[in-house]
């Protein structure tokens, strides 16, 4: 079993530190309290950890002054190269001057640990916002698209510090902060930005003709940023130009309109479909299109046009509340979730011949984002995958089934969300999942749990050869519906039903299978994955018992799984799901999401009445 093969159990996010074993997270916590103790000596308080990524740590803390200031760290344990990048980094930022783009105050290293330290911009990021709100507004979508056209025009100018345009290189929501009080969004994040090897027109961009001749202008200077929202062209390795930032710029907007976290869904549910004014909403898709005349004509238009366009009169419209497509409950919990998704069954959705063009490529966020989970995919088979690890952002815990034959979409689910406040973007995000589904042609089964982190069991071992204990006082979690949840018994989606996982690599001995079969009888839903590692072992559960009267049997069960994990053997993962009943929707193919704009005349509609140009073939 090699360790890529493991790497399939994630998609695509940092791991919660629930999932790291006892000695990571303990280094973890280390490390992170060393960062902020190292601030704190240079004088810095109400220091907090406000973000993490591939290649680090980002902590905020106040000035003597009272100034807000962010810091990154580098991970110590990457190589030299990849640390010296944050000085790199620094030395961009301070290619640029806009006050959308929060300054560099200064890069210094302390001892062996590079810090590079900014500005803070006032607000939460986009991702974020994205996530407690789903769909922003129309009119915040145009405001946000114009204030993005003039930071892209200002870098593409060759009168700056640096005399040749900057690229960005990771336009994405996560990387805009966004002051709701002002509605005004700041670009952070420049650790993808290179000096654009080609201007707007794709043209070489040198101050001497010796520049022109050199080698450097045959090879690509660009970073990779995030696959999610980079385009074609920086993705493939093309030569640095401004056109990269125009397709982050697109991918971000698109995926804000729509309630997603990537910019693959745009075959199946068009900007077009959005609501949006329909002069933006085209421009829009035409900077998505396939074909690159096309995008770039759009992207001319967007950086030329957007002042014009955010003229337009524009108001806030109520918008009725989704229904959701599929059964969503909402639980109320006191406690804390760290869902964390699980998905199988994903082979299928490959596309036979597809091509994997990335393989040879180095990089870390790659390894993580991208290679074992999407490449040799369609665009709405990877948005359909990014919106089921959509999901895995809420707290939130259950399963899903889908079930792709001919004749159209089945899809059962168990969502329990547990935070009320979030229903409307939750239902959102869901809708996106069926409607992705939809759009996508082939036959097979996908199947994806949601647990709680914080119920993950760790078990540690030595040696490969060693068999996995149990440590004093563990239990499988489980909750109990308060009286007995009935239906017709025909209806029970079974843990055996679909046959074993072909992508699941360990082996259960047959004292777990017994005991999971025995527990298929006791009415509850839930699910139970095994993650076995040379020396840890990970036990991911989610259970809630539907028939209270079964208490004792059903935890003398799953006391009989876990005496059994020291018959374990080899490496890999199994998972088991099963729904508390079937409750199957049924969905035909629908190719492409039907066109609604923006009213011509807002005020109208607000008052009333439906102007004709406000939708097209609903």
């Amino acid at each position: 079993m090699t360790q890529a093969s493991l790497q399939q159990f994630y998609i695509p996010e940092e791991q919660s530190i629930y999932l790291l074993s006892h000695d990571d997270a303990r280094k973890l916590k280390e490390w992170v309290a060393l960062c902020q103790a190292q601030l704190e000596q240079l004088g810095y308080r109400d220091i907090e950890l406000v973000g993490k990524g591939a290649y680090g740590f980002v902590f905020a803390g106040v000035t003597a002054h009272g100034e807000e200031y962010v810091f990154k760290f580098t991970r110590v344990n990457l190589p030299q190269h990849l640390q010296d990048r944050l000085e790199e980094e620094a030395f961009m930022l301070e290619q640029v001057d806009h006050p959308r783009v929060p300054k560099l105050i200064a890069f210094q290293r302390v001892r062996s640990q590079s810090i590079l330290a900014m500005e803070r911009a006032p607000g939460l990021n986009l991702e974020e916002v994205s996530l407690q709100e789903g769909r922003l507004a129309p009119r915040l979508i145009v405001r946000i698209a114009d204030q993005l056209a003039d930071i892209l025009r200002a870098l593409r100018r060759e009168a700056g510090p640096a005399g040749k345009p900057i690229v960005h290189g990771d336009i994405k929501p996560s990387n805009l902060v966004f002051d709701a009080k002002r509605e005004t969004v700041a670009l952070i994040d420049w650790g993808s930005s290179v000096f654009a090897q080609l201007d707007a027109n794709l043209q070489f961009v040198a101050s001497n003709v010796m520049e022109l001749m050199s080698d450097n202008l045959q090879q690509t200077n660009a970073r990779l940023g995030d696959v999610y929202f980079i385009g074609e062209e920086q993705l493939n390795g093309a030569l640095s130009s401004p056109r990269f930032d125009e397709q982050g710029a697109a991918g971000t907007l698109y995926a804000l309109a729509s309630a997603q976290s990537c910019r693959f869904g745009h075959r199946a549910i068009p900007a077009t479909s959005l609501g949006l004014p329909m002069e933006f909403a085209r421009m829009l898709d035409g900077m998505l299109d396939p074909d690159p005349g096309t995008r770039r004509r759009a992207g001319d238009h967007f950086v030329n046009e957007m002042p014009r366009i955010a003229r337009t009169v524009m108001i806030d419209l109520p918008e009725a509340a989704e229904t959701p497509l599929v059964p969503t409950w909402v639980r109320p919990s006191s406690r804390e979730i760290d869902t964390v998704v699980y998905s199988s069954r994903k082979s299928f959705l490959r596309e036979e011949g597809g091509e994997e063009t990335l393989n040879d490529v180095n990089d870390v966020q790659l390894d993580r984002y991208y290679k074992n989970f999407m490449q040799g995919m369609g665009e709405t088979e990877k948005a359909f995958l990014a919106a089921v690890s959509r999901l895995g952002k809420y707290p939130v815990v259950g399963g899903l089934a889908v079930r792709w034959e001919a004749e159209g979409v089945y899809i059962d689910t168990s969502l329990n969300l547990h935070d009320p406040e979030l229903k409307p973007a939750f239902v959102a995000a869901v809708n996106n999942m069926v409607n992705l589904a939809r759009a996508i042609y082939r036959q097979g089964i996908f199947k994806s749990c949601l647990f709680n982190a914080r119920d993950t069991l760790h078990l540690d071992r030595n040696d490969p050869d060693e068999p996995f204990r149990l440590e004093p006082g563990m239990q499988l979690r489980y909750e109990v519906s308060a009286v007995p949840e009935l239906e017709d018994r025909s209806r029970l989606h079974s843990y055996f039903e679909d046959g074993p996982d072909p992508e699941e690599f360990l082996i259960l001995p047959e004292a777990i299978i017994d005991s999971l079969e025995a527990l298929n009888d006791i009415h509850h839903t839930g699910m139970i994955i095994f993650e076995a590692l040379p020396q840890h072992l990970k036990i991911h559960s989610y259970y809630r018992l539907l028939d209270p009267s079964r208490e004792a049997e059903f935890r003398r069960r799953l006391n009989d799984i876990l005496a059994a994990v020291s018959l374990i053997s080899g490496l890999g993962v199994s998972g088991f799901m099963k729904m508390p009943y079937k409750d199957t929707r049924f969905f035909a193919h629908v190719q492409r999401q039907p066109e609604r704009f923006y009213p011509r005349d807002p005020r109208a509609a607000l008052a009333g009445q439906h102007p004709a140009s406000s939708t097209s073939s609903r």
